[in-house]
């Protein structure tokens, strides 16, 4: 798969010296959806605006689809489609009008089908004759979508774009970007719930400082840095581990009714069979075995942490 948008070698330094990205990297597959995780402050909305030609790069170079975002601007934002994370539209315009103009802006015939599918696929549909100050912040909020996605862009950025929004609006997006990755666009997320890009992305990269710490395929991610933890409940509870699992470094929870034992799934050997052995030959009864992988939360914060160190 042959990538879409190319940052190579990127820096952004803005007057008096602060630098929001630092020599930054990155391939972006088409087809794919990209998380960028990163704390406030990451550089994470900075990298997408010079991507978008919001902001231009102090030094490095940035193609999207082949096309120079400084030289070919025209043809590179052509292809790109951005919600960005403040609600900027014009409160007197009708809903209709706003997103049919942003789709002229970009050369694009005129194609009412096109956009009233859009907004049908927002539920924006019934507010087509709304003027932008009569709705809701919700609704302001889909009105940006529908207007990054009238050009039909290949190219789809999400800075934060369920930040603050009903659950309604969250599920009817998802749902949406479900079927524009059918489609084959490349889509760009940034946000807070990391649970959402736990459940849709395809890989995952973290951003802090304005450097790229990783870009890695989720799955692979999880595995990798994925702590996993068996949760062991004993019939009766225990005030004192016996030296003979002192090796094991498990930790007693709810007043010694349970024990923890972390592992690495990695490892040639869990630990766990030589465990259970040992719990028995120490008189230690087993009610119950759970075990509980770290999620992609868990591992971001420990990478950010790392980073911070």
């Amino acid at each position: 798969m042959s990538a879409i948008v190319e940052v190579q070698n990127v820096s952004k330094v803005y007057q008096g010296g602060f630098e929001a990205l630092k020599n930054t990297s990155l391939d972006i597959e088409e087809g794919e959806i990209l998380a960028l995780l990163g704390p406030n402050g990451a550089g994470k909305t900075t990298l997408i605006s010079t991507i978008c030609g919001l902001s231009s790069p102090t030094s490095g170079q940035i193609r999207v689809g082949g096309h120079d975002v400084v030289r070919d601007y025209r043809d590179a934002r052509k292809l790109v489609g951005l919600v960005p994370q403040e609600i900027n539209l014009e409160p007197f315009e009708f809903v209709m009008n706003t997103v049919r103009f942003s789709r002229g802006l970009f050369g694009k015939s005129r194609n009412d089908a096109f956009l009233e599918s859009t907004l049908r696929d927002l539920s924006l549909w019934d507010k087509k004759d709304n003027r932008i100050a009569e709705l809701s912040g919700g609704m302001k909020r889909r009105v940006l979508i529908a207007k990054a996605l009238a050009h039909e862009p290949r190219v789809l950025f999400l800075d934060e774009p369920t930040a603050g929004v009903d659950v309604e609006l969250r599920k009817d997006m998802w749902a949406l970007v479900d079927r524009l990755r059918q489609d084959g666009v490349t889509i760009i997320l940034t946000t807070h719930y990391i649970e959402e890009a736990e459940a849709i992305a395809d890989r995952v990269g973290v951003i802090n400082k304005g450097e790229i710490l990783l870009v890695e395929d989720k799955k692979d991610l999880i595995q990798r840095m994925g702590r996993k933890e068996m949760r062991i409940d004993l019939t009766e509870t225990v005030t004192e581990l016996p030296e003979s699992l002192a090796k094991y470094d498990l930790t007693r929870i709810n007043d010694g009714a349970a024990l923890v034992y972390a592992y690495d799934t990695q490892g040639e050997r869990t630990g766990i069979t030589s465990l259970l052995k040992d719990l028995q030959d120490a008189g230690l009864g087993l009610k119950d075995l759970q075990t509980n992988q770290s999620s992609l939360e868990d591992i971001f914060v420990t990478l950010v942490q790392e980073a911070t160190q």
